[in-house]
């Protein structure tokens, strides 16, 4: 009897999946085999599938799903898997623990999509398909930024969150923290940072003052619930500019000391930045050494860009930094000061991260994101760089999906679902031994324009999820994509995700180009 033909409208889609006849009945008495270091998928999978379902997947020697780690897989690299599902049995084999976390998500994704929403609907039982699956990613690092200094979320938010991109094996989730707007991390050492660089009057003359700032406790908490997933939470400093709400918490870390300055309450680049002093070095350091402390990412991004040199140019302290170091002028402030918090960043183990304007303005060691423009990534690979692209014509999902009155607010321009999901994770043309410094590929999210949760999943959703899609899947498809999309949104739909409403109930269209 030949294996049934209908979609599984995986998403991303999986390197190899064969359909097979039949189907494993996931009941009430199914139970769990746990082979040694399968332990936290088996609790990722009981987390998931237990709240659904109603069915408790106790651990059994002889259970029907078994989850083992497998050095035989090792070409299947630190996060693919191999999963076969058969009439009496389900096998989800990897040769690393995040292999297997992936694999629980495509399992997640093979039920019903009535089965993702916690107590909606139960059943006696549910039926996975047969199938025969060898995954594993394009690009190791596959990102989401989202942006809290400039309109603060909840930390209950952020855990939703990382479950939406765990589910389309998103392995990143980078916290903007602090920027012109506000200061969101605390500092122990530096209270003010929170107590009034959290905080600023208002917002674009709206006369409404606007606040908050995490507790070490939910940072630690999130990175443990996102850990559970597969998802690293990278923290973003931004230095030595966007610092407005950290000189207006401590203003003889700017370049005037006598100066008070509010937290301020415009959008756009604040030419108020860090002085070049020791002070601000002590700062940084300080700063930095708690980030380390509570985040155990290797990454660390530390911002880097928009960083008006123009108090520098009048700055006694900056003019003196300028001599001291023999620097060619004060426009090479920002590179040295770079240079600075990478080597403090690096003497502790971990890697900085840095927005670049051009491609040719980090220090070495800096892995980089070029936003600006999909080019500043290759002269950033050819001088030893590794790359995340992130271009913001492809990449930022402030602005608008779609054209219209309808659509809410965000930045002047367009950027459909077709232009993120036909941007190349590695763009073509790049000589081979510069897209392989390409080691991954980031969206962002500015949050200038959403204040809310609502607001930023609209964003997200359906773009996130082309990008979810082609820094996994090798595969460019944009009629598969567009099939798969169409019902994968009715899992969207289940987990309650704003946004999903805007799917159309046919593939998209080229018309959708922009």
């Amino acid at each position: 009897m030949p294996a049934p033909r209908e979609p599984l409208a995986l998403v991303p889609r999986p390197l190899k999946l064969a359909r097979r006849f039949g189907s494993f009945a996931l009941g009430p008495g199914t139970a769990v085999r746990i082979a040694p270091g399968a332990e936290s998928a088996a609790s990722l999978l009981r987390e998931l599938l237990t709240p659904a379902t109603g069915f408790p997947l106790p651990a059994a020697p002889d259970g029907e799903i078994i989850l083992a780690l497998d050095p035989a897989l090792g070409g299947t690299g630190e996060e693919g898997y191999g999963l076969t599902v058969a009439p009496d049995a389900v096998l989800l084999r990897a040769a690393r623990p995040a292999g297997l976390l992936h694999g629980v998500q495509t399992l997640r994704q093979l039920l019903p999509a009535e089965a993702l929403l916690p107590g909606a609907v139960r059943a006696e039982r549910w039926e996975l398909p047969c199938v025969e699956i060898t995954d594993r990613p394009l690009l190791p690092r596959r990102g989401f930024m989202i942006d809290v200094a400039r309109h603060f979320q909840p930390v209950s938010w952020l855990r939703r969150l990382v479950d939406l991109l765990a589910l389309h094996k998103l392995n990143v989730l980078q916290l903007h923290l602090t920027d012109d707007q506000g200061w969101r991390m605390p500092v122990p050492a530096l209270p003010r940072l929170t107590e009034i660089g959290g905080v600023r009057a208002e917002t674009l003359g709206d006369g409404v003052p606007h606040g908050g700032a995490y507790s070490t406790a939910e940072l630690r908490g999130l990175i443990a619930y996102a850990g559970a997933r597969g998802v690293e939470i990278v923290p973003e400093i931004e230095v030595p500019g966007h610092t407005r709400a950290a000189i207006a918490a401590y203003p003889h870390l700017g370049n005037d000391p006598a100066r008070t300055l509010p937290v301020w309450t415009r959008w756009g680049v604040c030419d108020t930045v860090l002085g070049m002093g020791e002070e601000s070095l002590d700062f940084v350091r300080t700063v930095l050494d708690e980030v380390m402390d509570v985040f155990p990412s290797r990454h660390v991004h530390v911002g880097g860009d928009e960083c008006p040199s123009t108090e520098w140019h009048h700055s006694p302290s900056a003019l003196d930094r300028v001599r001291t170091e023999r620097l060619p002028g004060p426009d090479a402030l920002r590179g040295w000061f770079l240079g600075q918090v990478g080597r403090h960043l690096a003497a502790h183990g971990r890697v900085p991260f840095g927005w670049s304007e051009n491609g040719t303005d980090l220090p070495p060691g800096f892995t980089v994101l070029p936003w600006r423009d999909t080019d500043h990534g290759l002269a950033a690979a050819r001088r030893g760089h590794r790359v995340i692209t992130s271009a913001y014509r492809t990449s930022y999902l402030d602005y608008p999906q779609h054209p219209g009155p309808g659509e809410p607010p965000g930045q002047p321009g367009l950027l459909t679902l077709r232009q993120v999901y036909e941007a190349d994770p590695v763009p073509p043309g790049w000589e081979p031994e510069a897209a392989r410094q390409v080691v991954g590929r980031q969206a962002a999210l500015w949050s200038e324009y959403a204040p809310t949760p609502a607001h930023l999943e609209y964003l997200a959703f359906p773009r996130l999820t082309a990008l979810a899609e082609r820094a996994w899947s090798p595969r460019r498809d944009w009629d598969d994509f567009g099939a798969r999309l169409t019902r994968h949104r009715l899992r969207l739909d289940a987990l309650g995700v704003r946004g999903a409403d805007r799917f159309s109930d046919t593939p998209p269209t080229g018309e959708e180009t922009g």
